[in-house]
């Protein structure tokens, strides 16, 4: 017959902790894949607009935003609560398109800047007459690809 030998309390053996950094790693990854940052904080409201027929735009890097709406309530009191233009984080005029335009395209490589696409981000209550000055201002800049950012209409 055998002995057993409870004598000794057997420890419990050392946690295996070498993968743990490729865990780390890919974690860190997947949120750096998944994660979009935000490029500019709006001062205007933005509701976009319903509309039947929409398309998605393709590379987004081509894409440059002009913003257009009633300031938000804390800039209100200093821009007034007529509809206002935002280029990038600065308000602006519609004279200043023109030259906002010129300079991100300056930003591109110069095999995409023939491609670059102006998306109008405006506001369903704004005025047709500033947005038909903003069209006018991207024409002599040469703006000549525009896209109206809106939302699908549900009901017909």
């Amino acid at each position: 017959m055998s002995k057993f030998n409870k004598t000794g309390k057997k420890e419990m053996p050392a946690l295996n902790t070498s993968s743990l950094p490729d865990l780390i790693f890919t974690l860190l990854f997947f949120f750096m894949i998944v994660t979009t940052m935000r490029e500019v904080s709006l001062k205007v409201e933005f509701r976009a607009p319903q509309a039947t027929e929409l398309e998605k735009l393709e590379k987004k890097s081509l894409v440059t935003f002009i913003y257009a709406g009633k300031p938000l309530l804390q800039y209100q009191q200093q821009m007034g609560t007529e509809t206002r233009i935002q280029l990038n984080e600065e308000w602006a005029e519609v004279s200043d398109i023109q030259n906002f335009v010129m300079n991100e395209r300056m930003k591109m490589n110069e095999v995409d800047q023939p491609m670059m696409l102006v998306s109008l981000k405006i506001d369903r209550d704004a005025k047709m007459g500033i947005v038909s000055d903003m069209k006018q201002a991207l024409r002599r800049a040469y703006a000549l690809r525009i896209s109206y950012s809106s939302i699908k209409r549900e009901n017909l």
